[in-house]
């Protein structure tokens, strides 16, 4: 299956863009694209496991399972007072 990741922040930024489709298999979890992101998009591999997710406009720990075409966002942890 497929799923577009939204990134924002710093995420964006080592990214150089707004999103990635990560392929991952069939029942995958929020655990599963964690690993895939840092896998599929190395220079995210030093924030990913710091980083929320939602899915579909929920957040989502690592037992939440995807599906096919699952809106997902990656929101980096923010500082600042």
């Amino acid at each position: 299956m497929k799923v577009r990741v939204k990134l924002f922040a710093v995420a964006r930024e080592l990214s150089g863009c707004d999103a990635l489709e990560i392929a991952l298999a069939d029942r995958a979890t929020v655990g599963n694209l964690r690993q895939a992101l840092a896998e599929q998009a190395p220079q995210l591999a030093g924030i990913v496991r710091h980083v929320m997710f939602a899915v579909n406009a929920e957040y989502a720990g690592d037992n939440t399972l995807l599906h096919d075409g699952a809106d997902v966002a990656c929101i980096p942890p923010v500082s600042g007072g």
